[in-house]
Order: C-alpha cells, then sequence, then structure tokens
C-alpha cells in the first residue's frame, strides 16, 4: 500500500517539476488557408521536432530561433526535424518554430513561450568544476518567489546521457534548495545541459535552463612532480614539470604554464622576481646566483584545446640555492651585546654600592713553617722598647809633667 502511495507521489511530482517543458506549443498557420500541418511536438532531450501533415509533400523547411534571434534552418524529407547537438538555446527565455513547404505558401510558426509568476525563476546561476572531479552549482531563489518555493536541479552531460536529479544540495534558509554538490563529474566535448525547477502551493514557478561547456568552468589543480636542478658553471637550472590532472585531457600541448620565481632574500622587490609564461614543460633559469635562495611556483591554463582558459591553482612554494646564513651573525652579536651590557651594569652598581678598597682588602700573609720563631721572638719583633732619656758625662784626663 505505502509502495503504491509512494509511487503515485513520486510519478505527481516529477509531473508537476517537469510541467513548463511538456506545455503546449502554440501554432498559428497562414490565413489564407487552414495549414495542413498540425500536432506540432518539440523532443527538448533528443532535439527533435515532428508534426503530422495531411497531405504528402516531399520537402519541407524547419526553422528554430530563440529569443535573441538567433536561428538555426534545415531542409528534411519527412515530417521530423532534428537540430543538431550543436544548437544550445535556452528555453526559459523562449523558443519559435517555423516549418514550411517549399514553393508554396504553406507555412506553421509555433511558439513556445514557458509559464509561471514572473520573477519567480532562480537567479544568479553558475557552476565550477574542482580537483578534476568534482562539481558545485549554485543559485538565489527569485524576488519573487512565494515563501514555500523549493528548487530542484535536473542536469544532463551529454546527450546519450539521461537526465538525472541532483543528489546532494545545498540548503540555504528555511532549507530551501541553494546549491548542489556533483561527485565523479566527466567532461564532455557537448554542453551540458542544466535545469532547476521549482514548485510551491501557492503559484506556478518559472523554470531556468541553461547550456555550459563544463571545460570553462574547471579550475585547473596544479602541475605535477615539479623539480629543480641546478649547476655549477655557467650557472643555471633546470626546471621540469607535467601538466595538472584533468578527465578529458592528457597532451601537454594543450597547455600554457606561467613559471613565477621570487628572491626570498627580498621577496617584495619586483625587479628580481621573474615571471614567464611557456610552452613546454621544462625551463632554463639563466643567472642563478648559487649565494641565493630562489622560490618557484608554476601554474597552468588552457591554449588550443577544449581546456580553461583561465589559470589554475599554483604549485607548492619549492626553495632552491644557497640562502646566506645569517644566524651564526646574529648569535655572536648577541653574545657580544650581552657581554658590554652585563659588565656596564656591574660597573655602574660596584660605582654607586660598593668601595674597591673594602672589597679588595690585603689578604694575610700564611705562617712560613720552616723558620718558625718562638711566642717571645715573635712578641719582641713586634714590641718596640721605648727610648730612654739619658745624660752623657765626659771626663777629660790630662797627663802631667
Amino acid at each position: 500500500m505505502f509502495d503504491i502511495l509512494g509511487l503515485i507521489c513520486m510519478i505527481w511530482w516529477c509531473m508537476m517539476l517537469f510541467h513548463p517543458l511538456h506545455a503546449e506549443i502554440q501554432c498559428m498557420g497562414s490565413k489564407a488557408q487552414e495549414s495542413p500541418i498540425t500536432n506540432v511536438k518539440m523532443n527538448w532531450i533528443k532535439r527533435e521536432l515532428s508534426w503530422e501533415s495531411s497531405k504528402n509533400f516531399s520537402k519541407y523547411r524547419c526553422t528554430i530561433m530563440d529569443s535573441r534571434r538567433a536561428s538555426l534552418q534545415k531542409e528534411v524529407y519527412s515530417p521530423l526535424c532534428t537540430f543538431p547537438v550543436e544548437v544550445y538555446m535556452p528555453l526559459h527565455k523562449g523558443i519559435t518554430f517555423i516549418i514550411e513547404v517549399p514553393n508554396t505558401n504553406i507555412s506553421e510558426k509555433c511558439t513556445f513561450n514557458p509559464g509561471g509568476t514572473t520573477g519567480s525563476a532562480i537567479a544568479n546561476f553558475s557552476c565550477v568544476i574542482y580537483n578534476v572531479s568534482l562539481m558545485n552549482c549554485t543559485w538565489q531563489a527569485g524576488r519573487d518567489a512565494p515563501e514555500d518555493t523549493q528548487y530542484y536541479l535536473y542536469w544532463q552531460n551529454s546527450r546519450d546521457d539521461d537526465q538525472v536529479e541532483c543528489e546532494i544540495y545545498i540548503k540555504g534558509e528555511n532549507g530551501r534548495n541553494v546549491g548542489c554538490r556533483f561527485k565523479n563529474v566527466r567532461i564532455e566535448i557537448e554542453k551540458a545541459y542544466f535545469l532547476v525547477n521549482g514548485s510551491s502551493k501557492d503559484s506556478l514557478i518559472e523554470f531556468y535552463d541553461e547550456y555550459i561547456d563544463l571545460y570553462k568552468i574547471e579550475i585547473l589543480t596544479p602541475p605535477l612532480n615539479v623539480t629543480v636542478n641546478c649547476t655549477g658553471g655557467p650557472a643555471s637550472c633546470r626546471i621540469t614539470w607535467q601538466p595538472p590532472r584533468t578527465n578529458h585531457v592528457g597532451k601537454a600541448g594543450c597547455f600554457q604554464f606561467q613559471i613565477n620565481i621570487q628572491n626570498k632574500d627580498d621577496p617584495t622587490e619586483k625587479k628580481k622576481n621573474l615571471t614567464v609564461q611557456v610552452r613546454d614543460t621544462t625551463y632554463e633559469f639563466q643567472n642563478y646566483n648559487e649565494k641565493k635562495k630562489y622560490i618557484l611556483k608554476i601554474r597552468a591554463r588552457g591554449k588550443y584545446c577544449p581546456v580553461s582558459s583561465n589559470w589554475g591553482e599554483w604549485s607548492e612554494p619549492i626553495e632552491f640555492g644557497q640562502e646566506k646564513d645569517h644566524f651564526i651573525f646574529v648569535i655572536l652579536f648577541l653574545i657580544a651585546l650581552g657581554t658590554i651590557s652585563v659588565t656596564l651594569l656591574q660597573y655602574c652598581l660596584f660605582k654607586r654600592y660598593c668601595s674597591f678598597k673594602s672589597i679588595f682588602s690585603p689578604v694575610p700573609q700564611p705562617r712560613d713553617k720552616f723558620n718558625v720563631s718562638t711566642d717571645e721572638d715573635i712578641q719582641t719583633e713586634h714590641i718596640i722598647p721605648p727610648k730612654k732619656s739619658c745624660t752623657e758625662e765626659i771626663t777629660t784626663v790630662e797627663e802631667m809633667t
């Protein structure tokens, strides 16, 4: 029971989502007589325009034209006109079909005008492919969309693929879908078709559709296996790399590469920075200075192939060369500065708070054990006898004859 209800609900939702694409085509035949051309239909997936004719004409001429007045015309020999893959005309702006019978005045002009509330379709739809096979698409809700409007994305990678719904939606405010994430995306030569439809309880929502060249929205990954090999004389460095990874192009000739080499000693000085563009996967860096350190990075973009023409991501910076070792000089300078500072500080402290005489007092001499005097001698040596006051008497003796 629940399976049947679920199937009915799913079919009903699909009818609601694809209702604009199955809208009737309004046709208007020639006024001179009733047109034998009736029941005009368009299969949007196969790009087939079909009709019924009450008369057997040998040739028809069919024309398809979009709102920009871009048109394509071809002649067929049956009531079936298949337009080539190269015809990528969005439907949300309206399409005009003209079916004519050559050499007669019989013609049928039909128009497809999608319905829905004006301003309810999404805006600012954009997609980007990154990391080879991942894709994100985002959009904004229509300015006049009802509050309960929910959007759904369907896409078709190529004409041979089925149209499928987004598997991983990006949610915005109130749980509304504002984007989609894709995995395992492959880039085809054909344009991919995107359709964003909407539903609401209150009104019919306009749909939005667009054809996109997937290779044009890809952000290229950095080049692979970047290496630098420098030689002594003549001083030069050989730089080699491989093209970035993609899932649709593998030839190196499909890419253009930009090389950026900076002088690490002074990376802000533009005169010392080198930026060149090459087509090969090798480059000779001339005038290489062995005493300097360099920083290398490379990025790529498409050239002459179905590859994005926008520059991709830079590779991880690679350093090469011999940088001047200023570390030892800095260490020696700091040691010398510290020594001088400590010496000056000690000198100032000693001068302010200390006396050099008290600090540097005489050191007592040790006793000489080999020439030891008695205690009395020691005392005698250190006692100075007092001076005595004496009167000398002189006696003169004379001899008498």
